[in-house]
């Protein structure tokens, strides 16, 4: 059930959201539903909808219709751990995901997730995927973390990494699925992993921010071979990325 969906602006969705706010948010709860029903998550890490089940839920559904057993995963904007939890399940013992994510709010709640619920098939790098390895300003101001993001107003200096440095080094190996929700770094993600990319074609889920970020996404994505397709009716935000 798409609880999320629910419109916060309806009387429904009102009553239904209200208790939630009295919830401490160090609550250790079971996830609802999906394919992580039963395992752990801390209320106060993430939008809610990730403990009902709810959270992105049509994304939710493809990508565990999508990742299959034995695959490789890197959850790019790992964020709490929604979609580095999901892969491993997915994925299973055989398969294995990267988590990247810089900001240390998030990476305080990715870890305990991982903790909690005793897995062992997830690696976290404490770092942002970019298109330069070194360092680089991140803004974090949402208390929730969702928004984080590098900028030149940013006040926390963070790591950057490019994936294509990372795989010539042999410290990360080709993936079979890229989940990138990185708030507008998107092209940066691309761009150095221009020769991963081309070469190999993992299947992305791509969140977009921007009409000008988004446009130059799908430009680069389609000069090097992909198709896309809106993950969500024609929401081209959110879009579904495979070898043509």
């Amino acid at each position: 059930m798409n609880l999320s969906g629910i419109s916060r602006n309806i009387v429904l969705g009102k009553i239904l959201r209200y208790p939630l706010r009295f919830i401490p948010p160090e609550t250790i709860v079971r996830i609802l539903q999906g394919r992580l029903t039963g395992k752990k998550w801390i209320i106060g890490s993430c939008d809610h909808g990730c403990w009902l089940g709810s959270y992105e839920y049509k994304k939710r559904i493809l990508f565990e219709t999508i990742v299959r057993e034995g695959g490789i995963v890197f959850d790019i904007g790992a964020h709490a751990g929604f979609y580095s939890l999901l892969a491993s399940i997915l994925v299973g013992p055989q398969g294995k995901v990267f988590s990247f994510e810089p900001n240390s709010r998030n990476l305080y709640y990715l870890k305990r997730h991982i903790q909690l619920n005793k897995i062992n098939n997830v690696s976290v790098l404490e770092a942002a995927v970019s298109d330069h390895d070194g360092y680089a300003y991140f803004s974090n101001d949402d208390p929730t973390g969702l928004t984080g993001r590098l900028s030149l107003k940013g006040r926390a200096l963070v790591k950057t990494v490019t994936l294509d440095k990372l795989y010539s080094e042999k410290k990360i190996p080709i993936p079979d699925y890229m989940k990138i929700d990185v708030e507008g770094g998107e092209l940066s993600v691309l761009s150095g992993a221009r020769t991963m990319l081309s070469r190999f074609h993992p299947t992305l889920f791509l969140s977009t921010h921007g009409e000008a970020v988004h446009n130059q996404c799908c430009d680069f994505l389609k000069s090097i071979g992909y198709e896309l397709k809106p993950i969500v009716g024609t929401d081209m935000d959110e879009l579904l990325c495979y070898k043509s």
